[in-house]
């Protein structure tokens, strides 16, 4: 694995859908080793950006980084794996399934490992969805953070409510302590990040820098406080990481005692976290003047705040790859590993939904097709 060069290079902007800004706006550079470094660790990226509107999709394509993108209102919170996705977009989650069969349908020859196709939406109504994960069983659970709760779905409700902070009296679309990470563990959700340990609409605010805490859903503890404006709590490799976004710092954290070692630093407001092997990959925002995120640490130094995914080495702390975006997108919220998937694509409109149908297996046997009628004389 290589240390990235010192000057990045252009990476080809993907097509657009109708309607999109145009490609020369959404532009990004990366480091020339980042293509190879994720063909080496076998997957590639997917990347939500509400304040673009974009679900960015980031493919190694020969020597550079295809950058796709997708337009959705609002996209936030992701789960993902290699067949299927689902996506929190302003008032609704959408949900994709693989079907690569239709790869075959969009390039000849066929370049895609993995085709995503919306397959169904559940409208929860504007509840600024934030993180979200399946469980071990195939529920969606995701951070509900107007109302402070972490939900599932069902067949008739806006959305289930599952849990909630202890210190959160009732649900309120108040927004009252800023919940927005979560973490699973064994299949089952466990650790997730707030903002404040607050019970007032949107008491969060008043405390930015280090008023967020990590909490145990499974104790319903909180683990560690004093933290800088966290995000996505996550296991991996028998450790608890978590994003200080505030400081611009990936971390971890003793489940036990909530001691916290810092293991990297990135010139950005650090939000979005995946790994594949060794690398953690971490979404990077610039930070507008008119966001709520500052009065942070990150706002008072003189290094300039950059947008895009930074690749670091769990075990040193080092970057060793970098996408940095140079126009259009300049806040990420999630960033989500594919293990195994080298090229996707992301169908949500258009011909393909019109004409690829998903028929259950037993089905699939009594499906025949006509031949096409003879050409007249």
């Amino acid at each position: 694995m290589s240390s990235p060069p010192s000057q990045p290079a252009a990476g080809p902007a993907g097509t657009a859908p109708a309607g999109d800004a145009p490609a020369a706006v959404l532009a990004s550079v990366h480091t020339t080793n980042l293509p190879d470094l994720l063909r080496q660790l076998q997957g590639c990226l997917i990347v939500s950006t509400y304040q673009a509107g974009k679900l960015v999709i980031l493919r190694p394509d020969g020597a550079a980084i295809n950058t796709h993108f997708r337009t959705f209102d609002r996209p936030m919170g992701m789960a993902a794996d290699g067949e299927r996705i689902a996506l929190g977009t302003r008032v609704e989650i959408v949900e994709f399934r693989n079907m690569p069969a239709v790869a075959s349908r969009l390039n000849d020859p066929p370049r895609h490992d993995a085709v995503y196709l919306a397959r169904r939406g559940h409208v929860t109504g504007a509840i600024d969805i934030h993180e979200m994960a399946w469980d071990r069983n195939g529920d969606l659970w995701f951070v509900n953070t107007l109302f402070s709760c972490l939900c599932t779905l069902d067949d008739k409700s806006s959305f289930v409510p599952r849990w909630r902070p202890s210190f959160v009296s009732h649900l309120a679309p108040e927004d009252r302590c800023h919940l927005n990470g979560l973490g699973m563990r064994d299949g089952r959700p466990r650790y997730l990040t707030a903002l404040g340990e607050t019970n007032t609409p949107q008491g969060w605010r008043a405390n930015k820098r280090d008023g967020g805490l990590l909490l145990d859903m499974q104790s319903n503890q909180v683990i560690a406080r004093g933290l800088s404006m966290p995000h996505s709590p996550r296991w991996y490799d028998d450790r608890l990481w978590v994003l200080e976004s505030g400081r611009g710092a990936l971390v971890t954290i003793d489940p036990k005692t909530g001691a916290k070692t810092d293991v990297a630093r990135v010139p950005g407001f650090a939000r979005g976290l995946d790994f594949l092997g060794p690398v953690a990959f971490i979404g990077l925002s610039q930070l507008r003047e008119t966001n709520a995120f500052t009065d942070i640490p990150i706002t008072e130094d003189n290094v300039d705040r950059l947008s895009g995914v930074w690749a670091v080495h769990i075990g040193t702390g080092k970057t060793v790859g970098l996408l940095k975006f140079t126009g259009g997108v300049q806040e990420i919220f999630a960033v989500q590993a594919l293990p195994g998937i080298g090229f996707p694509e992301v169908i949500h409109e258009g011909e393909y939904l019109e004409t690829a149908y998903a028929l259950p297996d037993d089905a699939l046997r009594d499906v025949r097709f006509s031949p096409p009628p003879a050409p007249a004389a």
